[in-house]
């Protein structure tokens, strides 16, 4: 796709103020493209937008095709009649500053059933009518999701019911007829827990509304909306339960070998993801159809899409199952010109970003540039080397998308004041900055300016804050996913300043 000279702001809508203990899609979010517009930005780019399980990270859902329910906008439930005004009165005093997810999801889950109760009583024909037409129209996923989300729950009540959390951690530990999906068993569950799986589609009924709600009012001023699609899934998810012919598993449903990288600079161990991989032979006897499905599903959820771990559609890290790291993999080929030859025969040319980052090889940026994929830039990642360093903004060629740092690194603040002296100096040197009170903006201004075709800023990094409200530490097992802005933290003259740096710089 050939893309224009433009520039945005990273910030999943978790992030998002809202009175309900976590961003949603309600009135806040559309502050945020006003925000855009008025700033000159032409994206807005979120991490991935299924639903979150343990750990709270987006790149590792129980679905690659639902949403996040989380997300959900109590004030719009509201507006359309599914809650009323007293429901809105009972939220708990919530942490401004972060999301205490433990908190949030007893609170949201009270009103989501609340909502669901009045759904059912009040629905006028009209709303029937497209309640129905989006669960055929999502056929091919929401059946299984609805149905592996209700019966995940009715066996975690049950255990706690019996003080037995640990029993049923994964769709594994279910009753084996649910495992295998023996007809019998998921006709009873369908009979048994019918409301329960009427419940989740009702929940994704309502994400799905006020998303495309919302992506139609940031289209209609100008702004494209860039989503992200994590390589994997989640072991513990719908997709694996529903398709276990797609993923390399024993007999029993376990992973045979799982996903990582190797070791590396950043780690003596690697790191071990643990997401089952993917049976590649059966994948391509189906045209690979399954990956088809995928991408439309979110490109129509989105206007450009982000490929996370690009380089596992050349070669991923394949790790025994087990294994405590992720030292003793090995490298196996993957057939990502024969993927992506099927899903634009399908789609058309696909507006797709790839994350080229980590130990990228000759094979993998040629996968890339045979579909004509811009690639990855990081500026934190420039000043170790010489003044040939590939992320350095000078040796950079339009196609590709520049970023200060991504919700994977440290804020740019947070990065200038843990680097080696003989970086910052670099850095110093290189930006032409006048102090260092303005670093973040030396950042932004060398990633405008650059030659490439898309930058890209978290919002963190515009308003200059520190290590503490970075988003994520890739080593770091807890704690992540959490941090929350308000609109009183960006000032007049950062919106000025920002609109002129971009206005420019011709983005």
């Amino acid at each position: 796709m050939d893309f224009k000279r433009s520039s945005g702001i990273l910030l999943h809508p978790t992030s998002l103020p809202s009175d309900y203990g976590i961003g949603d899609l309600g009135p806040e979010s559309y502050k945020f493209v006003d925000f855009l517009k008025e700033t000159g930005q032409k994206l807005w780019q979120t991490l991935p937008l299924g639903p979150t399980g343990y750990g709270n990270s987006p790149y590792a859902c129980y679905s690659a095709f639902a949403g996040n329910t989380y997300l959900i906008s109590p004030s719009l439930l509201f507006s359309n009649g599914y809650l009323d005004e007293e429901d809105l009165l009972t939220a708990p005093e919530f942490d401004k500053d972060k999301v205490d997810y433990g908190q949030m999801i007893e609170y949201k889950t009270k009103l989501y059933r609340k909502s669901f109760a009045n759904f059912k009583e009040r629905l006028d024909e009209e709303e029937k009518n497209n309640f129905f037409r989006f669960c055929d129209t999502n056929e091919s996923w929401l059946q299984d999701f609805a149905m592996f989300m209700a019966v995940k729950e009715h066996y975690e009540y049950e255990a706690k019911k019996q003080e037995k959390e640990n029993e049923f951690k994964t769709w594994v530990d279910w009753e084996y007829d649910l495992v295998v999906r023996k007809p019998s068993a998921i006709e009873h569950i369908n009979n048994i827990l019918g409301d329960e799986i009427f419940y989740h589609k009702y929940l994704q009924y309502e994400f799905n509304k006020q998303w495309f709600d919302l992506k139609s009012y940031a289209n209609q001023n100008d702004i494209l909306i860039v989503g992200d699609i994590p390589i994997f899934v989640a072991f513990d998810s719908a997709d694996v339960w529903s398709n276990p012919d797609l993923f390399l598993l024993d007999e029993t449903g376990h992973p045979i070998s799982v996903a990582g990288v190797p070791p590396d600079y950043f780690s003596e161990t690697g790191q071990l993801w643990g997401n089952p991989l993917y049976n590649w032979d059966e994948m391509g006897k189906r045209d690979f159809d399954w990956w088809v499905h995928r991408f439309k599903a979110t490109l129509s959820l989105v206007d450009i899409v982000r490929v996370d771990h690009f380089r596992g559609f050349e070669a991923f890290w394949s790790i025994p199952y087990g294994s405590p790291t992720a030292i003793n993999g090995e490298w196996v080929k993957a057939p990502g010109f024969a993927l992506f030859e099927s899903v634009e025969r399908h789609l058309g040319k696909l507006s797709m970003i790839a994350e080229d980052l980590g130990v990228i090889t000759p094979q993998v940026e040629a996968l890339r540039d045979a579909f004509d994929f811009p690639g990855m830039k990081i500026v934190q990642f420039a000043f170790t080397n010489t003044a040939k360093d590939p992320f350095l903004p000078h040796n950079y060629k339009k196609n590709c998308v520049v970023y200060p740092g991504t919700h994977d690194n440290d804020t740019c603040v947070g990065w200038f004041n843990t680097c080696p002296e003989k970086e910052k100096e670099y850095f110093l040197r290189y930006s032409g900055a006048e102090n260092q009170e303005n670093i973040h903006w030396d950042f932004i201004r060398v990633s405008l300016a650059s030659v490439a075709d898309i930058s890209i800023f978290a919002l963190q990094d515009l308003m200059g804050l520190g290590t503490e409200s970075r988003m994520n530490m890739p080593s770091k097992p807890d704690g992540n996913w959490e941090w929350r802005f308000n609109y009183d933290m960006i000032s007049y003259q950062t919106k000025e300043k920002l609109l002129n740096m971009t206005t420019d710089y011709g983005r």
